[in-house]
């Protein structure tokens, strides 16, 4: 498997300390991380996280084999993958295991949804336009002609391989703070599906915040709720990972006479 780390900018100033990571899973499935430009990435770099980008199975990049390597399997090999990238980045890189957070939007979404259900690795997540059962979306959606590929056969002929890759049947492993982002009109990911996530999440008594955004769908239009999106990741990964930065310099008075 392949991925990319962005280590902090300012390095230097926290050299000899570990620092926070958030693990940033791509959309797709098929699809992939390549060496763009990302608001997010350099945003959380700035504030000092590293950002581990990993190309999972399902990823283009790797041949034909690859990316048909998650069919019928969602949330299990691929999930496995990111987790072995991670382990790989805490092995070489000075990453603070205590410190993670992960988070993605549409199928990254769905991911960080399932990974706060799998595990209690991650202390923080922010789950974008992601999916938390995939029973429910299938009748929900308005583009579930791509999942028969996926899943092999419609829900209605076999529920059992929908219902072990939905995070919903996990939701009560959940004790991670978990931060749900939404368009209030999205059609290739209903926001019924974070709406399903969150309300459970909350009589569960786990840290939980839901934002829809308004007249949005899957990808966002207005500069000012992209903004919002990336601020608000930031802020819930602040007040969860505690990240290093260098404090700015006191204010020197002169002593008054």
């Amino acid at each position: 498997m392949q991925g990319w780390l962005v280590l902090p900018s300012g390095s230097a100033e926290v050299k000899g300390r570990k620092v926070p990571m958030v693990t940033v899973v791509h959309g797709g499935p098929a699809a992939g991380i390549t060496p763009t430009f990302s608001p997010q990435t350099v945003l959380l770099s700035a504030r000092g996280y590293a950002v581990f980008l990993p190309n999972p199975r399902g990823s283009y990049g790797q041949g034909e084999a690859f990316v048909q390597a998650n069919r019928r399997d969602f949330g299990h090999g691929d999930f496995r993958d990111v987790l072995a990238g991670v382990d790989t980045v805490l092995g070489s890189a000075p990453v603070d295991p205590a410190r993670q957070g992960i988070t993605g939007w549409s199928y990254g979404g769905f991911l960080a949804m399932w990974a706060v259900t799998q595990t209690q690795r991650f202390q923080a997540a922010v789950a974008g336009a992601g999916i938390a059962n995939w029973q429910s979306y299938y009748g929900t959606n308005h583009i579930d002609t791509w999942m028969l590929p996926y899943f092999g056969a419609s829900v209605y002929d076999e529920p059992e391989v929908y219902t072990r890759s939905s995070p919903i049947n996990g939701v009560k492993q959940v004790r991670t703070p978990t931060l749900l982002l939404h368009g209030e009109r999205d059609v290739e990911v209903p926001a019924s599906q974070s709406y399903e996530f969150h309300k459970a999440l909350k009589a569960l008594g786990v840290k939980t915040q839901l934002v829809i955004y308004a007249d949005e769908g899957h990808g966002f239009r207005k500069p000012e709720h992209q903004k919002d999106r990336f601020l608000r990741t930031l802020d819930w990964f602040d007040a969860n990972l505690a990240p290093v930065v260098p404090a700015p310099a006191p204010k020197v008075r002169a002593p008054s006479r």
